[in-house]
């Protein structure tokens, strides 16, 4: 049996500006794991099993008065799509195909779970990528896995920039700018997808960084899930109507974030600091613009405390529920602050950053 597992991630800076181009965002790898384990069928059947998400809900929104199933919550599309270009690369290698049996594991979620929004869809959309590829004997590099899964991802997910698929294939702390999406598709229809996985992908950034000396990540849950593709879709969908706020919000983000890693490249924690709670402020004025409740009012209360206690904080990734991030230093009681979070039900997350060799 062959297992691979991929990392968790958060968002810290550049969200929602991150789905366009030229818009950098900053995320981490956490060291939680959906780990896929693979090994040759004993049967004439192939199986795919999870113990988390046997009993997953199915989604469904309402178009006119169509009933529409949206699987882009559901983590067995991403799977299985994982599966179809894996091996439709593999295909291309002259590999001779075979049955197997997977098993996806997954820290990602609450024991009761809730998701906690560490990427889980793009967590196991890697390891399954990686499981799949070791499974048939090829090695390949870090770029090509992160393509396959990119690939694989937005098939299914459909918008987002693939900064998650990034992280869980990069880990550490990364600076990641998206590519263009309409190139993609057009260079898929064209050719192999071999050959455009040997391409170089026009807008797509990746540069690991290394935080300072002192800093420390503090990470809080809300205990309130939400889903990011249904938030990204309100954001996309009222584009064209905020055409120059929406403008003004892609340039101020992008300042903040190039800013944010100037930060990191000069080890100051003072700059990052500051640039987190520019961005907080950006989002917070973006969420007005577009109608939409980024910051919940218990991550409110999360961002309230951690200033009390000299950090820095904002929500983390598409915002309306999952969690919020801290920015803290030697001179923040992080203690007192997890303390204080858990008397307003707020739940401290004792995740560490995950680096991969």
């Amino acid at each position: 049996m062959i297992t691979e597992k991929a990392p968790g991630k958060l968002y810290i800076a550049g969200e929602y500006a991150v789905l366009e181009q030229n818009c950098p965002a900053i995320l981490v790898a956490v060291n939680e794991f959906v780990r896929v384990s693979i090994s040759e069928s004993k049967g004439s059947t192939g199986l795919i099993h999870s113990k988390q998400y046997s009993q997953d809900s199915i989604h469904w929104i309402r178009k006119g008065n169509q009933m529409v199933i949206d699987n882009r919550d559901n983590p067995f599309e991403y799977i299985l799509s994982a599966i179809k270009f894996t091996e439709m690369f593999c295909l291309e290698q002259n590999v001779s195909m075979s049955l197997y049996d997977l098993h996806i594991n997954s820290d990602l979620d609450s024991a009761d779970g809730k998701k906690f929004g560490l990427g889980s869809s793009a967590a196991v959309t890697v390891a399954t990528v990686k499981a799949i590829l070791k499974f048939y004997g090829l090695n390949c590099s870090k770029d090509l896995i992160f393509k396959l899964s990119a690939i694989s991802h937005y098939t299914v997910q459909g918008n987002g920039s693939a900064g998650d698929i990034a992280a869980s294939v990069y880990g550490g702390w990364l600076a990641y700018q998206t590519f263009d999406k309409t190139w993609l598709k057009k260079e898929l229809s064209k050719h192999t997808l071999s050959h455009v996985l040997h391409e170089a992908w026009p807008g797509l950034k990746i540069q690991l960084l290394t935080p300072p000396e002192g800093l420390k990540l503090v990470i809080g849950w809300s205990q309130k899930p939400a889903s990011t593709s249904q938030l990204v879709d309100k954001t996309n969908a009222k584009k064209s109507h905020i055409k120059t706020q929406y403008d003004d919000f892609l340039n101020h983000s992008r300042q903040c974030v190039l800013r944010m890693i100037d930060g990191f490249n000069q080890a100051n924690i003072d700059i990052i600091k500051h640039q987190i709670r520019v961005n907080r402020s950006l989002l917070s004025k973006f969420a007005s613009l577009n109608h939409i409740a980024i910051e919940i009012p218990r991550l409110t209360k999360l961002i309230d405390i951690a200033e009390q206690f000299g950090g820095a904080a904002k929500t983390s990734g598409a915002g309306n529920g999952d969690c919020g991030i801290v920015i803290a230093d030697a001179n923040s009681d992080i203690d007192e602050m997890k303390a204080l979070w858990q008397e307003n039900n707020i739940l401290p997350l004792n995740f560490l950053v995950h680096s991969i060799a």
